[in-house]
């Protein structure tokens, strides 16, 4: 340990050299500083993007029929496909991969509860909806879908947050009856609205859209979730399996895309995921090489220090001063300039990717995708990276301080 004078005499050293200290200071702070800033920048990036898979499962597959445009088997082209129950049989009991499922119908509606009115879909779904499309219903707005609404058929609804703000206006709306077109729905729950803009819907059992809006056949689109895929390839295989199979139900060309619309956000999350692994190592890589620059700074600057301390060191020792002792000044007063300029170089860093991830937040619009978010990085990180400068700023220090120790007194106080 450094008692008071030795402690003193360190800052009594920095003073006598500014510049030096100033400048071993600015490469280490700029190298934490630009490591921080590109990581932080990387992370934003990705989470921006990331977050317009967060309204669906990232394991999540939605196919939706549509029109033939090749021959196949004798038959012609141009022929509409469209989904039944055997669809939805087969996906949900012929597929091992498929985990939850729910078929889909769409009606827009002019939806009004006593004077207030708006125009919202009303999405007829399954149960299962609440997982594929991570649908939150927190404590006190009431429930989800559960299958007796499916059975039974009933007229209930899970409005969203913009909804309830609209038609409600602070009431509670649990209980209450809103009115769609002519038919009145009991609002049985209320989730939490999506960040992208105010065209989420009200969900409302399959089967009572089904057979209100759909002459009780039939529907657009089936959602679902699958496990056991977690490579480009094996995604890639699922979705011709697919094509196949449904084919094969409806007598289309698997190759015919036209014939069947598919979404695969599990494929396109780990696409996503690979291109931001290949960002952040590039990232990483710009960043170490601004710790390296830190690093031959405090390493040069570290060595001039020494050889000009060398006839101190000399003098030292010719009065009684201890290797071990000497050793400890140069060590220590490496470690008060790496650290402190690396703290320093750490909080101007995370207050600049702060500032910007809350002028994002606070002035950004909700409607459309994100591209840019949340830009901070792990503390652990900028840690270790000051860390890292420190122990190199001491090795830079300590080799050269060794092999002066090593010199007699006479030798070193002749030293230039």
């Amino acid at each position: 340990m450094l008692d008071f004078d030795s402690l003193r005499e360190i800052f009594s050293t920095i003073r006598k050299n500014k510049m030096r200290t100033f400048l071993t200071g600015l490469a280490v702070a700029f190298g934490i500083f630009m490591l921080i800033i590109l990581l932080g920048a990387g992370n934003g990036l990705k989470n921006g993007v990331m977050s317009n898979f967060s309204h669906r499962a990232l394991n999540s597959v939605s196919i939706w029929p549509g029109w033939t445009s090749m021959p196949y088997k004798g038959m012609p082209s141009n022929r509409e496909i469209k989904f039944d129950d055997k669809d939805y049989d087969l996906i949900k009991n012929k597929i091992p991969e498929v985990e939850y499922i729910s078929a889909r119908t769409y009606q827009t509606q002019t939806i009004s509860y006593e004077k207030e009115y708006g125009s919202w879909t009303l999405m007829g779904v399954s149960p299962d909806a609440a997982i594929i499309n991570n649908i939150e219903i927190k404590g006190g707005k009431g429930r989800f879908l559960n299958q007796m609404d499916i059975e039974n058929r009933r007229k209930v609804a899970v409005i969203n947050t913009d909804m309830e703000s609209t038609l409600f206006k602070g009431e509670n709306p649990i209980g209450k009856y809103i009115i769609a077109g002519n038919l009145a729905f009991q609002v049985i729950g209320v989730f939490e609205q999506e960040t992208h803009g105010n065209n989420q819907p009200a969900y409302i059992p399959f089967t009572t859209a089904q057979t209100l809006y759909n002459k009780g056949y039939g529907f657009g689109r089936i959602d679902f979730t699958v496990k056991g895929l977690n490579t480009i390839e094996a995604n890639e295989a699922f979705n011709e399996r697919l094509r196949e199979k449904l084919g094969a139900l409806h007598n289309f060309d698997p190759k015919d895309r036209s014939a069947l619309s598919m979404w695969n956000t599990a494929q396109d999350a780990i696409e996503t995921e690979t291109i931001f692994k290949t960002i952040t190592i590039f990232l990483i890589f710009i960043g170490i090489c601004s710790l390296v620059a830190g690093i031959v700074g405090v390493a040069n600057i570290m060595l001039i220090t020494v050889k000009e301390r060398t006839r101190e060191i000399g003098i030292r020792k010719a009065i009684g001063a201890t290797p071990s002792s000497i050793l400890r000044l140069i060590i220590f007063e490496s470690i008060l300039i790496t650290t402190t300029a690396g703290y320093f170089g750490m909080v101007s860093g995370i207050a600049l990717t702060e500032a910007i991830g809350a002028a994002l937040s606070g002035g950004g619009s909700s409607d459309g995708p994100s591209v840019f978010m949340d830009p901070t990085v792990d503390l652990t990180t900028a840690i270790s990276a000051i860390v890292a400068l420190v122990i190199c700023g001491v090795v830079a220090g300590l080799i050269p301080a060794i092999k002066a120790t090593k010199v007699s007194p006479i030798e070193a106080m002749r030293a230039e």
